[in-house]
């Protein structure tokens, strides 16, 4: 596929870290569609070289050649066009890991128009949240009849509020492989509905009747012409492809927008972090919902001519995962490092891993035990990396460099990283300080044009050419960045600084600690005090002797000062939508913990 890679880079191959950095350069051409110059252009190239190739839990298979994404794109396109969507409507995707959401999403992009991929896991309040702060012309989901109800239920809720107003224009769903011939989805959605109504819903002035109806997307796609005509009116690069709504630890969801050029800045995502192959099987463990597919899932893998694997599952069974990368030959993997915490449990001798050349991890540090044992199993060196929904691979451990388990290793080419104190100085070496990007002299390619419809949010983060990511980290000897916390929750006591992260790690290598959350309480003698709320590990009973047993086991793994001087068990954490800790309630709940 170099002859792909060739229109958007004008070398692919470095001599050292140092190489790569300073002279890797992007080629972007105007008008630039991931859709038409991409897929389009393998489609007539390859036409039958794998581009997805899919499987789910109950034993369903699919394989999507090139061909087939455009034709089905093509013939979604035409759908969407009927049914009056275009370029700049808004459209969300609730579409889980089905393969459907490949060609969904390849159609909406060669109209112009905007997709924001969304979890099913949203709730109703969060789909009016959405739908009111974005314009959401329509949603596309799957045929899981929760889902459909939240949907309705929003539609609803909104319309009344509104006094009538018409909100959603369009309302889809795919349907299971499960279940492709049951025609009563849509009427037990609209039941459920009523069902749930309140006493006061369900008044006659307020009439469920005439929602939008329910399409079978599915259905229409089948029935669709494969002659699609491009729009005469391209869309520009700076014109929004994607809108994703990222959930921080306080507030509401932010509306992060991509434009029709950020495909291009995942291909040193793929080809330079996650090392995929021409003509390999990459897995990146997510759902279509979160920013992480976008990197691990389409652009990146195509334009380097791997083709994307996708394991479509409800629950998590680690030997079950490892039997399908075993079984399906993948060739290259990234996961969380829960993921691999979870796989070290499991006798990795019993699986083949003869096809897998390459692993990479992201979204927290990685515990060095976990590191080594994988690599005792594997052969293969986990490499790390950092970045945000707002930006691509930022910070990363490329090839050329030797891991250090736990690093986020160093600055991808076209990031001027630094780090600043807090009087705006840039910090020593091993020096805690913020990261921020310097976008004065040039704007790293893929990263975000700001907060959609918020400009002073937007300004509140990026201003006199800096972007502030809000992450705090150090800089070693080598030039190698670590991750210590989000600014917020960061812990000063007695003096010192002390980040969640590094004594979450330290707790997470006892066997007793399943999950846990470090964060900071009120101290009259020092201002604020370690605490780690911990969820024990099966087989372990809650005790003062284990609580004890885990203090001491930090004071040995790491500065004897971050220990946690208070201990409590739970059964949860707090976490946002998108599964991150919420330490912001914990503290809250404390009292505040003194954190600044």
């Amino acid at each position: 596929m170099s002859d792909l890679l060739n229109h958007f880079l004008p070398r692919l191959d470095f001599d050292s870290y140092g190489d790569f950095y300073a002279h890797f350069t992007l080629n972007i051409p105007d008008h630039f569609n991931f859709a038409y110059h991409v897929v389009d252009y393998l489609a007539e190239k390859r036409p039958l070289d794998p581009a997805l190739v899919w499987c789910d839990e109950g034993g369903a298979e699919a394989v999507f050649s090139f061909a087939d994404l455009k034709r089905l794109s093509d013939q979604g396109a035409n759908v969407f066009r009927a049914a009056g969507i275009g370029k700049g409507d808004r459209v969300m995707l609730i579409l889980k890991r089905r393969h459907e959401y490949w060609p969904v999403l390849l159609a909406l992009h060669k109209l112009g128009a905007v997709a924001i991929p969304a979890t099913h896991l949203l709730t109703t309040k969060d789909i009016i949240y959405r739908c009111g702060a974005a314009d959401i012309s329509g949603i596309v989901c799957v045929d899981d009849e929760q889902v459909m109800l939240h949907v309705d239920q929003a539609e609803f809720r909104m319309r009344n509020a509104a006094s009538g107003e018409v909100f959603l224009r369009y309302k889809a769903f795919v349907r299971s492989v499960r279940t492709p011939g049951d025609a009563d989805i849509a009427a037990r959605a609209s039941a459920a509905l009523r069902a749930a109504f309140t006493a006061e819903e369900a008044s006659p002035e307020k009439s469920p009747a005439g929602l939008c109806p329910w399409m079978d997307f599915s259905a229409l796609l089948q029935g669709a012409s494969a002659a699609f005509t491009r729009s005469a009116e391209p869309n520009s690069n700076d014109d929004t492809m994607l809108l994703y709504f990222t959930s921080g630890t306080t507030g509401m969801p932010k509306m992060v927008h991509h434009n029709f050029a950020y495909p291009l800045g995942h291909i040193v995502t793929a080809k330079y972090w996650l090392n995929v192959q021409p003509g390999g099987l990459h897995l990146t463990v997510a759902d279509t919902g979160w920013a992480k597919a976008a990197w691990g899932k389409i652009y990146g893998q195509w334009i380097c001519g791997s083709a994307v694997f996708v394991y479509d599952y409800d629950h998590f069974v680690p030997a079950v995962m490892l039997e399908i990368i075993s079984k399906h030959r993948v060739t290259s993997f990234c996961a969380p490092p829960t993921i691999y915490r979870f796989f070290i449990k499991e006798d990795l001798s019993r699986y083949d891993f003869s096809a897998l050349k390459y692993c990479a991890v992201a979204g927290e540090p990685l515990n060095p035990e976990i590191y080594e044992q994988f690599l005792n199993a594997t052969g293969i060196k986990l490499r790390e990396c950092y970045g945000q929904t707002e930006l691509t691979v930022t910070l990363c451990t490329y090839p050329w460099l030797e891991p250090k388990p736990g690093s986020m290793g160093k600055p991808s080419p076209g990031y001027d990283i630094d780090l600043l104190r807090e009087d705006g100085s840039s910090c020593d070496m091993g020096e805690e300080g913020q990261i921020v990007v310097r976008t004065d002299k040039r704007k790293p390619a893929g990263m975000f044009g700001g907060y959609y419809r918020d400009e002073g949010l937007t300004a509140s983060v990026w201003h006199d050419g800096i972007y502030y990511t809000g992450d705090m980290a150090w800089r070693d000897e080598d030039g190698y960045y670590w991750f210590v916390g989000r600014a917020d929750d960061v812990i000063k006591s007695s003096g010192y600084r002390i980040g969640p992260f590094e004594v979450e790690s330290a707790l997470l290598e006892h066997p007793a600690v399943l999950e846990c959350a470090v964060t900071g309480v009120p101290d009259p003698d020092r201002g604020t005090v370690v605490k780690a709320t911990v969820i024990p590990a099966k087989g372990w009973v809650p005790s003062e002797e284990l609580k004890l047993e885990l203090q001491n086991h930090v004071k040995k793994t790491t500065a004897p000062y971050k220990y946690p001087r208070i201990v409590e068990f739970a059964a949860e954490l707090p976490k946002t939508i998108s599964g991150k800790i919420r330490r912001v309630q914990i503290r809250e709940e404390d009292g505040e913990g003194g954190v600044s």
